[in-house]
């Protein structure tokens, strides 16, 4: 309600009341006029019944919810259920118009709002021009990442090996640029690095990579899609764009905000570049991901959101510490990957020499004991993906020296969740160190964890 509805109220109740109403209504506004004007999340989280007020403040401005409104067009933001619009908070419009995703929709001023909001914080944030989005996502791509395959239809990937240093998987610099000699620099799409990898793969070398494509002038694409909780991984990114080139980095919003899975960060260093691949977007696009991640920034607020990150920086430790105890009480070890922020990785070695069938058998049987996550990567394993035959497919490498088994500290990890894995990783180890092969079944059976649902 506005100030002349207030005064109008005092008819009907105590005008003393309704002054005091209409003082917490203007803390409210507070909140929201400050975030309009700075343009970033606030330090301290807003209340549900804040985020909410401004939320259906925004959705009245969008065509589909005004008073008496009269759509004749075939995209009106019609939703059959109510259910459905609740959800979204009858936000239904999307965000951005054919051929440039960024642009402001006239039909939805409420949504475009949102969408500019979220995007001046991650601005803010990371310090360079990014835009949220629903990711949909002949020269060769230079390639060192798998996951990039897929979009690549049409180009042909070049894969460069990586390089055992101790039990690191490293980037292989030389062979790299031996590659982009052999090709021609004016032959290569891009080099596609990453940030984000398993244990025992760590981070690109992103710097020497940033200067070889600045050589070369090759165009320098990164996957960051977890990189942004850890400082380590945003430290590589600037500073090869310092020394280098770097054209645009991308990162995940549910790994990095805890929210559903579905949007996207593309961001780098030249607007005019990513502008340009906002235009490329072939319409509108889902208005979810701004929403879910702004609805979270506003909760958690600016101090929420450090906290999250430094417990998550906390529990890496303690997560390595419990491991290596787990690794050496059953004949194993924590390998050594120093360069890996988020993700740890425990040898297999006994366990392979007990039953090769045993490693892969023990990711089945964490599984059915509800251990999510963990992920068991056995020896000599092949997948075609695009045409090219990985040989050692999950490891990062042709013949790593041994299986092993992932874990990661990742943003929203608890004590408790390590503290469960453990327990139920060293009985899942115990078992089939116990087991002979010709009794061994395909899973084993959950039911003696039944009373791991909770930590004693």
């Amino acid at each position: 309600m506005n100030s002349q509805n207030f005064s109008l109220s005092e008819k009907l109740v105590s005008c003393s009341y309704v002054r005091q109403g209409l003082q917490a209504r203007r803390g409210h506004e507070q909140l929201v006029r400050v975030l309009l004007q700075q343009g970033k999340c606030p330090e301290e989280g807003w209340s549900e019944s804040t985020v909410e007020l401004f939320l259906n403040e925004l959705a009245v401005m969008d065509s589909n919810n005004f008073l008496g409104n009269c759509g004749v067009g075939e995209r009106e933001g019609r939703v059959a259920s109510g259910l459905v619009a609740r959800r979204h908070y009858r936000l239904i419009h999307g965000i951005g118009r054919s051929g440039d995703i960024a642009a402001v929709q006239p039909k939805a001023a409420g949504s475009s709002l949102l969408n500019k909001i979220t995007n001046s914080y991650f601005y803010n944030k990371i310090r360079f021009r990014s835009f949220c989005l629903k990711i949909s996502s002949s020269k060769r791509s230079l390639i060192e990442n798998l996951t990039c395959l897929s979009p690549l239809k049409g180009f042909e990937p070049v894969v460069i090996e990586n390089v055992l240093e101790g039990d690191e998987l490293r980037t292989n610099l030389e062979e790299v640029e031996r590659k982009i000699e052999e090709l021609g620099a004016e032959n290569i799409l891009c080099v596609h690095s990453t940030t984000s990898c398993f244990a025992p793969r760590v981070p690109d070398r992103l710097e020497e990579l940033a200067v070889l494509c600045a050589k070369h002038d090759i165009p320098h694409i990164v996957n960051n899609a977890y990189g942004m909780q850890s400082s380590k991984c945003m430290h590589l990114i600037q500073q090869g764009a310092r020394v280098g080139r770097i054209d645009a980095f991308v990162q995940s919003l549910d790994k990095n905000f805890m929210v559903p899975v579905g949007g996207a960060i593309i961001a780098g260093f030249d607007e005019s570049f990513i502008t340009e691949i906002s235009k490329m977007y072939p319409g509108r696009a889902s208005a979810s991901p701004s929403l879910d991640v702004l609805i979270t920034l506003l909760t958690l607020g600016a101090n929420g959101y450090k906290k999250l990150l430094a417990e998550r920086k906390e529990l890496y430790g303690h997560l390595a510490q419990e491991l290596s105890a787990l690794a050496e009480r059953h004949g194993e070890r924590l390998l050594h990957t120093p360069h890996n922020p988020i993700s740890l990785a425990m040898s297999l070695t006994r366990l392979q020499t007990h039953s090769a069938a045993a490693v892969t058998q023990l990711g089945s049987m964490l599984f059915t004991r509800q251990v999510s996550g963990a992920r068991v990567v056995p020896l000599g394993v092949e997948q075609t993906v695009s045409g090219h035959t990985f040989r050692g497919f999950m490891s990062h490498t042709d013949a790593y020296p041994c299986p092993y088994l992932n874990a990661a500290s990742a943003i929203g990890i608890t004590r408790d969740d390590i503290t469960l894995c453990i327990k139920r990783l060293d009985k899942c180890l115990k078992s089939l160190s116990k087991e002979a092969p010709a009794e061994k079944s395909e899973s084993g059976s959950p039911a003696e964890d039944v009373d791991d649902q909770t930590v004693p």
